[in-house]
């Protein structure tokens, strides 16, 4: 079934996630038209190979224009056309960006279907999407509404205080132009009576206004301290959690609204002190409230400007290497990195460009850690993005690090903390001047890890996710020097999100037991067991030449490359003991076997089948791992298709019948073996064989040299003729 179909098929609450997904950069349109399509394409690789990504872009234009040809629906068809033309206008000149949307929403797709085989969301995914943040977000509206509609209000108050100022001004001048012979009259006593009245109304106004002004600003302070600065962290957190491959990251063009919404609130209310203090030089009388008050007003509202723009500057998209698009926060010295900033909040004008600087470890002490300095250029200028409402933003697509040289040939914190543990960070720096009130930004990335080799990656990833995991400190450089420890419960959810995300499925109850008796024996069962950070990914698991992380990175490396399609498909048991393994097969039909993953091995995939006896002894046989050297040569599928014993010199039949429990081999695996090659062919087609030679001795583990050098189909049949099958002589050695 596609993955698109499964998706229809879930409930209300898990289609709404999916909702969130698709807008106009990759409309649903498009989704549910070519949903065969799309998944049948590599948009991983395209999100980091423009030619590539222009070719998914032009046939996926020349697929729309199929399906469009095919429509018998009128308005379908002109839908169509116009999502067509949308596109073309975006993605034209930069398709590898439309390729990154396609492959985010492909792989939050396959997040939400795996969630929904789990009994129950984990405990951070939970906390994410409960209820309790939409009611927030509500109300979050509501009060930035009102806030606005009252802002509004005082503009009218403001402009009818100065029309009744001018019509006081005007007949109080028009009094004072009289003869001074006529002041004593009864009408010019009634007049300078008209006259008081008006201004004891017009105090009265200023008083009331400047009231109002006091309200509003309060409400604002109280909204940017009890609930848009939550809104900020708790996104930021989200933002963090995503980056370890939790769920998509949302919301962001919802907070810009509301820091917009907000500073044009403060910056109405500023023009409207102006205003008052424009109306003072005209009239102003003894206690007039406006010089009394208004100096204090402005600089409230200056002060909450300030910090309301200072912390709308935000990491839109932490550093990352496009070669490893889902493994942020990673930096290898040499090789290119991108980050995005970006402001929050619309500005009305801004007096100069607004030129962004970066700098790494800023303010970081000399010695410390091992020092970089950014060797391309460091400064760009935000510019306002079309699908950003007129924000500003700027991202960074060519920096690249290189280490500093020691004079004295050693480097800072030497023999404290290991490469991976060592946490870096990129600052970024900007100063501004809006309406008189100038603005200095700065904020920094998350904490960064930077290696110097690709066989560091493993190590610095499991510290990224370690430090992201337990803490939402934006800088805690010095994390790893008394690394906090984690609970099994949020380790195993955290643990399934990788699965999700380079595998394509995560892990489902079952599967994280069994990790849990990996890591933690015969405490696995506890939930809010302590798990410390050297026992996940420093010290070696017992009687292994390498950690838990390590062996459990080598699989997910292996799915990725080499199993996806067998992974995808649920073939694949994985994290079976060899007792579990035992009991779940000594019943079942002679041949039946499971797949899991070597224990013993890094990167290694074994299976094991059962063999019921004359005598009635059950056997069991696991072939010798498959790692990603061997793996290369033969697909997964076709191994398991073509696999042989021979035993004493006998070419025996394949001893695999059915995928555990009671799936025919062919028909779990028929779909994924690679196609025969054509009949008119005009040379004699090879046929690649995977052989274990069964061995004498019954401890010897069975070896398996796969795939041995090319037989032809004519060779094959003649062994399979000429030489008889002896599966009596087959022993039972368990290899891992």
């Amino acid at each position: 079934m596609s993955q698109w179909k499964q998706i229809q098929q879930l409930e209300i609450r898990l289609l709404e996630h999916v909702d969130y997904l698709y807008d106009d950069n990759f409309p649903m349109d498009i989704r549910q038209g070519l949903a065969s399509w799309i998944e049948s394409q590599d948009w991983d690789t395209a999100a980091t190979d423009e030619s590539m990504a222009a070719v998914l872009f032009s046939n996926l234009l020349t697929q729309l224009d199929r399906v469009r040809s095919d429509e018998q629906n009128f308005l379908q068809r002109h839908n169509m056309k116009i999502i067509q033309q949308q596109l073309q206008v975006k993605y034209t000149t930069n398709p590898a960006v439309m390729a990154k949307v396609i492959s985010t929403c492909l792989r939050e797709e396959r997040r939400i279907l795996s969630s929904a085989c789990m009994q129950e969301q984990g405990p951070l995914e939970k906390s994410l999407q409960s209820s309790v943040a939409f009611e927030r977000q509500k109300n979050m509206d509501n009060r930035v509404g009102i806030i606005r509609g009252s802002v509004q209000l005082m503009d009218q108050a403001v402009k009818y205080i100065e029309d009744m100022q001018d019509d006081f001004d005007f007949r109080y001048k028009t009094l004072q132009s009289r003869d001074s012979t006529d002041r004593n009259s009864d009408m010019m006593k009634q007049e300078v009576t008209r006259l008081q009245e008006m201004l004891n109304r017009l105090d009265f106004k200023r008083k009331e206004i400047l009231s109002k002004m006091d309200v509003v600003v309060k409400e604002i302070d109280d909204l940017m301290t009890s609930q848009l600065s939550p809104e900020l962290q708790d996104w930021k957190r989200r933002q963090q959690i995503a980056a370890i491959g939790g769920p998509l990251l949302t919301g962001l063009e919802q907070l810009q609204g509301w820091f917009t919404l907000t500073a044009q609130s403060l910056f109405q209310i500023k023009r409207q002190l102006d205003k008052l203090g424009e109306l003072v030089v005209k009239v102003t009388y003894e206690c007039d409230p406006i010089p009394l008050q208004k100096p204090q007003l402005e600089e409230r509202v200056k002060y909450h400007l300030y910090h309301l723009i200072k912390s709308s500057f935000v990491v839109e998209k932490q550093p990352c290497m496009p070669t490893h698009p889902q493994k942020p926060l990673i930096i290898k010295t040499g090789v290119q990195f991108t980050t995005k900033v970006r402001l929050l909040v619309k500005l009305p004008e801004v007096d100069y460009q607004l030129k962004v600087k970066t700098t790494f470890d800023k303010d970081l002490s000399p010695g410390r850690v091992r020092q970089f300095f950014i060797l391309t250029n460091n400064t760009k200028v935000m510019d306002i993005e079309d699908y950003s409402n007129g924000c500003l933003s700027v991202e960074f697509r060519h920096l690249q690090l290189k280490e500093k040289k020691y004079i004295n040939g050693t480097k800072g914190n030497e023999g404290l903390l290991s490469v991976t543990e060592e946490l870096h960070s990129l600052s970024f720096e900007a100063c501004f001047t809006v309406q008189g009130l100038t603005i200095d930004l700065e904020t920094c990335s998350l904490p960064l890890v930077v290696i110097s080799n690709v066989s560091q990656l493993p190590g610095g990833w499991a510290s990224v996710m370690w430090y992201n995991l337990l803490t939402d400190e934006p800088r805690n450089l010095a994390f790893f020097g008394n690394p906090p420890r984690a609970t099994w419960s949020q380790l195993s959810e955290v643990l399934s999100w990788q699965f999700s995300t380079f595998a394509g499925q995560g892990l489902n109850k079952d599967q994280l037991s069994m990790l849990g008796e990996k890591l933690l024996g015969q405490h696995a069962s506890c939930s809010d067991y302590q798990v410390s950070w050297s026992k996940f990914s420093k010290e070696n698991i017992p009687g292994k030449p390498f950690s838990f992380w390590m062996w459990l990175d080598s699989i997910l490396e292996l799915i990725k490359k080499h199993l996806l399609p067998v992974w995808n498909e649920n073939y694949i048991m994985g994290f079976v003991s060899k007792e579990t393994e035992r009991t779940l097969l000594k019943d079942r039909e002679p041949g039946t076997f499971l797949l899991r993953f070597s224990e013993s091995h890094l990167g290694g995939i074994t299976f094991t089948w059962v063999e019921h006896k004359d005598n009635g002894e059950v056997k069991f046989n696991s072939v010798e791992p498959y790692t990603k050297s061997r793996l290369s040569a033969l697909p997964f599928a076709d191994i398991i298709r073509d696999y042989k014993v021979i035993s004493d010199g006998v070419v025996p039949e394949n001893p695999l019948k059915f995928l555990y429990p009671d799936i025919p081999k062919d028909e779990a695996f028929g779909r994924l073996y690679n196609c025969q090659p054509s009949k008119v062919h005009p040379y004699i087609p090879s046929h690649l064989i995977p052989i274990s030679v069964h061995p004498d001795a019954s401890s010897t583990p069975l070896s398996c040299r796969s795939p041995e050098p090319p037989m032809t189909p004519g060779e094959f049949n003649m062994l399979n003729e000429h030489l008889c099958f002896d599966l009596d002589t087959m022993s039972s050695p368990y290899s891992d």
